[in-house]
């Protein structure tokens, strides 16, 4: 009999460990810009339930994207590795849907956390490998809605998304976003008693520039001068006043936030999750949407492609309340591959070999260890690096033609608009940057640099 009542005492101490796990929200818009919500001073709409999470958290002002495209921001996300060593560092798809696929065998936060305990799921859009393929997300996450290609989420209005490894056929007048939302929100009510992850890589503002008309017509009028505008996508895609709907798109989604938040309190979960809304990089320009309109990028400058400020650092939010000081600003520079080391930090687990550094002190207002560099690379364009140092920021452009391109260097502490090139003035940082830069490219044969041949 005491035999039993160690085993019960042992199941009921282990449920309330488990238990004690927090919850991890992940919330990424797509394409939103450095200033794109009021709390980050956006003017001509307003994100309450946005500023709301602000206002009970803390703005997490120095926070970066993974990349400053889709995929591998994605990429660097799920690995916990930023683009010098990651596996996917642009866009490449493969047809006749989806991009391409993960390498057999790859150990991604979804995975890492259910062998922890943890219940995951993901909603949104996918851009990691094809249906079937050995990245299908519905291998990596217990329950997956949305869209498995980036290309499939160029219209609000598809002809399918996927449950799972399921194809839903739509008929072309369903906003997604609205089925998305609302699969993320039963999961979270499904899984309300034991740790979950949700990841919800929402779709919105990216083009095309759609929402029901009842979000776009409140801000027609106050847009009208781009009434005749015609903003033109992917699809077939055709969308009158693109400007009003970028408007009623981002209305709608902080709408959608503030559901979730509002969930979480009814299900008295909320001091228990962990809840970070960012974006996948800066600003776009397509399907006729006018970021300079909305000075989309605050006093960042550039926009996605860019790896300059405004295409890399993104306005993020990080909710917890009981454990996160509410109405503060956090400055603790960090991005996208440092999410893995702080989850598998927060929850207890053991992490694989990442990039990142947990930021979960910060988040609590103590000391925090932090990176000695952040490093970005992309390849399309001519290919570009960056690389953040302190205050020290470095871009060098034209890579996959040159191994070693001159440097701009910039003082982001008193130039975060990256006005002022000042090189010339610091060699030593240039060569300490660049030693740096080498260090954190692997080459790899599908984004070759000029360099690797050296």
């Amino acid at each position: 009999m005491k035999s039993v009542y160690t085993f019960l005492a042992l199941l009921v101490g282990f449920n309330l460990c488990a238990a004690q796990k927090p919850n991890f929200i992940f919330i990424m818009l797509d394409d939103a810009g450095y200033g794109d919500f009021s709390c980050y001073g956006q003017e001509l709409f307003k994100t309450p339930n946005i500023d709301r999470m602000a206002k009970q958290g803390q703005r997490m002002t120095q926070f970066y994207s993974g990349s400053t495209v889709c995929a591998p921001a994605r990429c660097s996300l799920m690995t916990g590795l930023h683009t010098g060593h990651c596996q996917v560092r642009g866009n490449r798809e493969v047809q006749p849907e989806g991009q391409a696929p993960l390498d057999p065998g790859t150990e991604t936060l979804p995975l890492i956390l259910s062998k922890g305990g943890y219940k995951t799921g993901m909603f949104g859009k996918w851009g990691l490998g094809a249906p079937g393929s050995v990245s299908d997300p519905a291998n990596h996450f217990d329950t997956f809605y949305g869209y498995n290609c980036q290309r499939q989420a160029h219209t609000f209005y598809p002809k399918h998304l996927w449950d799972n490894k399921k194809k839903v056929p739509l008929d072309g007048e369903t906003y997604s976003h609205t089925l998305i939302a609302e699969n993320a929100l039963k999961f979270i009510r499904d899984n309300k008693k034991k740790p979950f992850f949700a990841y919800i890589p929402f779709t919105i503002p990216h083009a095309a520039m759609q929402a029901p008309e009842s979000y776009v017509k409140p801000f027609r009028k106050q847009f009208a001068q781009y009434e005749d505008v015609i903003g033109k996508y992917s699809h077939g895609t055709k969308v009158n006043n693109p400007v009003a709907a970028f408007a009623g798109m981002m209305k709608l989604v902080d709408e959608d936030i503030g559901r979730i938040i509002d969930l979480l309190k009814e299900l008295d979960i909320d001091e228990n999750t962990f809840v970070l809304l960012t974006s996948d990089n800066g600003p776009h320009y397509e399907g006729g949407h006018k970021p300079a309109v909305f000075n989309s990028n605050g006093p960042l400058k550039g926009h996605k492609r860019d790896l300059t400020e405004g295409g890399i650092r993104v306005p993020t939010i990080a909710w917890w309340p009981g454990t996160i000081k509410p109405g503060q600003d956090n400055p603790h520079v960090s991005a996208f591959w440092d999410l893995l080391a702080t989850y598998t930090d927060l929850a207890g687990i053991q992490a694989p070999k990442n990039d990142g550094i947990s930021f979960a002190a910060s988040l609590r207002g103590k000391k925090q260890k932090v990176h000695k560099y952040l490093y970005w690379e992309f390849h399309s364009y001519g290919g570009k690096q960056a690389i953040r140092m302190g205050k020290w920021k470095g871009i060098r452009k034209n890579t996959r033609k040159e191994a070693n391109p001159a440097m701009a260097l910039y003082d982001l502490d008193a130039d975060i608009g990256e006005t002022k090139n000042i090189a010339d003035q610091y060699p030593v940082i240039i060569k300490q940057l660049a030693a740096y830069m080498d260090e954190a490219h692997k080459p790899h044969p599908n984004y070759p640099f000029a360099s690797d041949n050296n």
